[in-house]
This record gives structure tokens, sequence and C-alpha cells, in this order.
């Protein structure tokens, strides 16, 4: 069957008005402005996959001691560091698979599914009556959520090149958002017959499921998105190269055939890709970073003062990560695409992870302060370390979209995500078994206690750093 095509808009391209790909690149190119509403899909469905990765981690202190795994008070961050790590090992299985299907049969089956996993798995782990039930609910929702390395896909498929830096950004700052929110959700709703027993009591479910409403309360958000997702529009092409390349300056009436359009060329094998490959990297080393921070902030928060923590509660944590978050939203509006626009994603980058390091080497001394000079403290450093995590990230992304062509960005973004999930499996499991470590060496002579849990973290941002220059990164177009 012969295949329709509607006017040509750049040389040697045709565009058939029954291929989705074709109708979304058309509809960017005479379009002028931002499309808002096709960005705010991508935020709230990248959001909506953020939000129960790290909502974990204010309760799974106490969650880890109600299920009566650990033998000792110090042992509990051992255990929780495989809860953690469960969620990024099935994701590191699955992602490449979902990344080729996302480019064989598009980029909406692929976010439906991941939505839908978002529903189920998560509102089970809420239920977890034991050890291992969190553990396998949490591997079922990373292997069956592929979602995040099509949405970065998508984003900049829907809108002109001028704007794919800020579509990036709002996948990472929504991402980087739903990892600070999430655990805000968790800290606030956990436990609720003891923080709110007037509403809730404790025979009443979520008095015997304490860690059930939040689960459940993102997955309600999660049930919305995939409402709004059923008006999604697909971004892949699924036309043949070959056909006939239409005159765009002549009339409706007098179009004529002027040649025929070039084949493809075969696709790069992405392996051999340096500049992709380097800047996967990168983004793994950082991600490993920011996995490992997120579930040490909150492990280190909540123990007590005599183990070098800050005694706070599920809540206080909640709070903190919830003013992180939004300031994480201003950010991304009103600041990061000026700032990406005049120094570009490598640049910003350095400046960023050079700026972390300091930053960290000061938290163990939080300890020392009291009331409200500490919760500015640990607000202040929980915002400024946000913020230079999800400009390096967001520089990551824009660099591995940029060395790939559009029918590979899924497999890339695939690749890159199964990469990163092992790096972010990795993370809160040596995070865990690292600070349970660290705490039973609160007196030795070289970096005592939660010191060298913060030590560590800073050398593998030192390690992301030196990987950003040359020969270690390759720059697309080099």
């Amino acid at each position: 069957m012969a295949e329709n095509k509607v006017p040509l808009l750049e040389k040697n391209k045709v565009y058939y008005d029954n291929c989705p790909g074709c109708v979304q690149e058309l509809k960017n190119e005479r379009s002028k402005g931002m499309p808002y509403r096709d960005f705010l899909r991508v935020w709230i469905i990248t959001l909506c996959t953020g939000l129960p990765i790290a909502s974990l981690f204010p309760f799974l202190y106490f969650m880890i001691r109600d299920l009566k795994v650990a033998k000792s008070e110090e042992d509990i961050g051992f255990y929780a560091g495989f809860v953690g790590a469960a969620f990024m090992f099935g994701r590191a299985l699955t992602s490449t698979i979902w990344g080729l299907l996302a480019d064989r049969y598009g980029r909406k089956p692929v976010i439906i599914i991941g939505i839908i996993a978002v529903i189920i798995f998560n509102t089970l782990f809420g239920f977890s009556i034991n050890y291992w039930m969190a553990i396998v609910t949490r591997f079922l929702l990373g292997a069956l959520n592929g979602l995040l390395g099509p949405i970065k896909a998508y984003s900049i498929e829907v809108c002109n090149k001028e704007y794919q830096a800020l579509a990036l950004s709002l996948v990472s700052t929504a991402w980087a958002i739903g990892l600070i929110v999430g655990p805000a959700v968790g800290g606030y709703l956990s436990q609720p017959a003891e923080k709110y027993p007037s509403i809730f009591s404790e025979q009443s479910i979520f008095g015997r499921f304490p860690y059930a409403l939040p689960c459940l309360f993102i997955s309600l958000f999660a049930v919305a998105v995939l409402i709004s997702s059923i008006w999604l529009p697909e971004t892949l092409h699924n036309h043949t190269a070959n056909g006939k390349v239409e005159n765009l300056e002549a009339s409706p009436e007098t179009k004529t055939i002027t040649n025929e359009i070039e084949a493809l060329p075969p696709k790069q094998n992405l392996l051999k890709n340096w500049p992709l490959m380097s800047s996967i990297l990168v983004y793994c080393i950082f991600s490993l970073h920011d996995m490992a921070y997120t579930e040490v902030f909150s492990l280190w928060a909540e123990s007590d003062r005599k183990f070098g923590g800050l005694n706070f509660t599920s809540q206080d944590v909640g709070q903190v990560l919830a003013i992180a978050g939004f300031s994480l939203l201003i950010y991304q509006l009103f600041i990061y695409p000026r700032f990406e626009k005049q120094m570009g994603p490598i640049i910003s980058a350095r400046i960023c992870a050079v700026l972390t390091i300091p930053l960290l080497f000061g938290y163990p001394f939080m300890t020392y302060l009291s009331g409200s000079m500490l919760s500015i403290v640990v607000n202040c450093a929980s915002v400024l370390k946000n913020i230079l995590a999800v400009t390096i990230i967001t520089g990551t992304f824009i660099l591995q979209n940029n060395a790939v062509p559009q029918d590979q960005r899924g497999a890339a973004n695939g690749i890159s995500m199964t990469a990163m999930s092992l790096f972010k499996a990795i993370a809160p499991a040596a995070a865990g078994i690292i600070f349970s470590w660290a705490q039973k060496r609160q007196h030795a002579f070289f970096f005592p206690g939660d010191q060298m849990v913060f030590f560590l973290l800073n050398l593998v941002e030192l390690i992301g750093l030196i990987l950003t220059f040359k020969p270690f990164l390759g720059v697309p177009g080099e």
C-alpha cells in the first residue's frame, strides 16, 4: 500500500501522514512556541516514576526495625541497603530490553506499562509483611518500570531543537524532584497512627501497615498519570526509508516529485560510539554518588547522636527533602536553562562537581549544631547539594542524546539505564554496609564514624569530575 505524504519541510525529507513520528516532527517544525502541554506530560510521567524510587528511605530504617530482621541497631543499615538496591537491580536486568521495545513498538506502550508497574508493585511494597516480600516487590517494580530511557528520548522528540536542553532539564529535574518529594511523602505519611492519632487509630489498616499510606498515595497519583497518558502522542517513526520527495515551494495543486529520498545509513554499533559510552560512564559514576547520598542522608539524619547522626524523625527528614524539592522546581524553571546556555553541559557539570566536594565534607560537623541553626544549615546544604546534582545529571542527559540519531535513542537510553541501574543497585547496598561499619568505628583515628562515609562519597564525586575531561569524555561532533 502506498504511503501518504505531506509537503516537505527540509531538504531530502518526506513526512508521511500515517506515521506518528512524522506527524509529531511536522508539528514541531510548524510550531514556533514552547510545547507546554507535551512538556507537562513529560514532567508528570517522569515524576510518577521517580517518586517511588526513594520514597522508602525516610522510613526504611524503621521498617527494617519493625520487620525484626536486624540483630542490633547498628545492623539496620546493612539490611536497609539490600532493600534499596532491589529496585535498581531489577531495572538493570531489563532497561536495555525496554529501550529496544521502545524503538521497535513505540515510546507510548513502554511508558504505559511502566506506570502500571508503579501502581501495582509500589502498593504491594507498602503492605509488606516480611523482609523478603519487601525485596521482591521492589525488584519487580524496578524490572517492569522501564520508562525513564524512553521518556528522555520522547522529551526531545516533542519539541524543536532550541527547546531540547529545557526538555531534558524537565526530565532530570522531575526525576530529581521525584527522588526528593518521594522521600518527603514517605516521611510525612509513614507511621500515621503514631504521628496523627486523631485521624488514624492503631487498629486501622494504616495502623497495622504503618508504611502503606505513602505508597498508596504515590500509586493513586500514578493512576491519575495513567489516565492522562491515554492521550499521549506517539513520536516513533514507523515508515520505510524509501519514498518520493515533494517540492515544498509548489502549491498543493502543482506539487511535483523532485527526487528519491536517500536510503538511511546503517545503524551504528552503539557500543562503539565513544561519545555515547563515555557520557554514560560519567552518568553512572555521578548516579552512583547520588543514590548513595540519598540513602546515607536519611540513615545518617535518623540515627542517634551517639552514632554521629542528627536524631531526626522520618517527618523531619521529609520536611528537609520537601524544601529541597520545591527549590529544585524554581531552579529548573528560572535558572538552569540560562546557566546551561551560558556554560554548556560539560563546564556546568565540572563546576557543580567541584562545589559538591567541600559541601559534603561539612556534613559530619552538623552534629555540633542544634535547634534552629541546625535546621537552617541542613536545609541549605540539602537544597544546594540537590541543585548541584541535577545540573550534573542534566548535562550528561544532553551529551547522551546528542551522541545518537533519533531512531537509536531508545536503545541508547536503554543501555544508559542498564548501566546506571547496575551502579545504583550497588550504591545503596554498599552505602548501607559502609554506613553500618562506620557507626561501629566512632573513635577511629582516620575519619572516624560518619566522616568516613562522606569522605568516600567525595572520592566517588572526584572520580566523576576527572572523567569529564579528555581523553575520558568524548564530545559528539568532535
